[in-house]
């Protein structure tokens, strides 16, 4: 009878690299069961297989049911799992983060401990979303006063594109329906992007509440990334969804995003860009957030050390079984 305990646990070299799998795989209203080591998603058409290791995050949207031996190979193979909305449009929940390394975590820590380099990092935020600006020197008050008249005028621009009125943002937080139709549309955008930020941050396992920008709440760090794309993305789509007409504003908004998304491969360039963020100074692709699976220990005078070995000296200074 092979058990846990026996079953040897798979290491990082056996796994697919991340670089190397599909962003994400998204099911609803089906059973998500497994077959030897790929995952099957069984429902009214019939079953489809999928390797289960080379899924970067699964995304389980309304409908799903999820058996324990699914997880477990999910578990196994590194992937990703988050608990979503229709169409992946909102965030509930998730498991393990799809990289077994801290680096990412550690750096965004060190970057947000430190006044300077957080300000650092909310200058290059601001760069990557007005290339055409040079935010250095800029103080915090500064950066949100241009940003804030950087979005107006981007507003303006876009009511001037499609022909939509617009009379300014006007969003009450409970009562979405009170907003006319562009309006409607740039929160169903926003929400959306905070749902996809939220499932992007939290597979590279970087924390959600620690943010550089925003501050004091869960989910800082989701609302400073999803921002990098308001403008660029959100916002024109928000309008160019109202130019359409006013009728079931929300659900055409979140289907288009969804589509844009997956033009634009907008998730790839999520990852980049939180990488870029934390870690400016690390090498490209394969470099950060890999699947190193290697545990160390703290020492003296910022230095690393082996895990695994008892430090105590004598005849126990030999390596301990990482198991217990």
């Amino acid at each position: 009878m092979t058990t846990v305990s026996r079953r040897p646990a798979l290491t990082p070299r056996h796994l697919t690299r991340a670089g190397d799998r599909t962003s994400f795989v998204y099911l609803e209203r089906c059973v998500v069961h497994r077959d030897a080591n790929a995952i099957t998603a069984e429902d009214a058409d019939g079953t489809t297989h999928i390797p289960s290791a080379t899924i970067g995050t699964l995304l389980l949207g309304p409908g799903t049911r999820v058996t324990h031996q699914a997880m477990s190979v999910l578990g196994e193979t590194g992937a990703a799992v988050c608990w979503v909305g229709e169409q992946g449009a909102r965030y509930y929940a998730s498991g393990r983060a799809l990289t077994r390394s801290s680096a990412l975590m550690e750096a965004q820590a060190r970057q947000w401990a430190n006044p300077r380099s957080r300000l650092a990092v909310a200058r290059s935020m601001y760069r990557l979303r007005f290339p055409d600006e040079d935010p250095t020197g800029s103080s915090r008050q500064e950066l949100l006063g241009r940003e804030g008249r950087r979005v107006k005028d981007h507003y303006k621009a876009e009511a001037r594109r499609t022909g939509v009125p617009w009379r300014g943002r006007r969003y009450t937080p409970g009562d979405f329906a009170s907003g006319d139709a562009v309006n409607q549309a740039i929160t169903a955008a926003a929400q959306s992007m905070y749902g996809i930020a939220h499932a992007v941050v939290t597979s590279l396992g970087c924390s959600p509440a620690l943010g550089f920008v925003h501050s004091g709440h869960e989910l800082s760090f989701v609302l400073d990334i999803a921002d990098l794309y308001k403008t660029e993305v959100g916002i024109p789509l928000a309008f160019d969804v109202a130019a359409e007409g006013d009728e079931d504003v929300a659900s055409r908004t979140r289907r288009a995003l969804r589509d844009r998304i997956n033009e634009t491969a907008l998730l790839d360039r999520c990852v980049d860009d939180i990488k870029h963020l934390l870690l400016p100074d690390a090498a490209p692709a394969g470099g950060v957030g890999d699947d190193r699976d290697v545990v160390r220990l703290h020492s003296d005078g910022g230095q690393e050390v082996a895990a695994g070995r008892n430090y105590g000296g004598g005849d126990d200074d030999v390596p301990e079984a990482m198991t217990w």
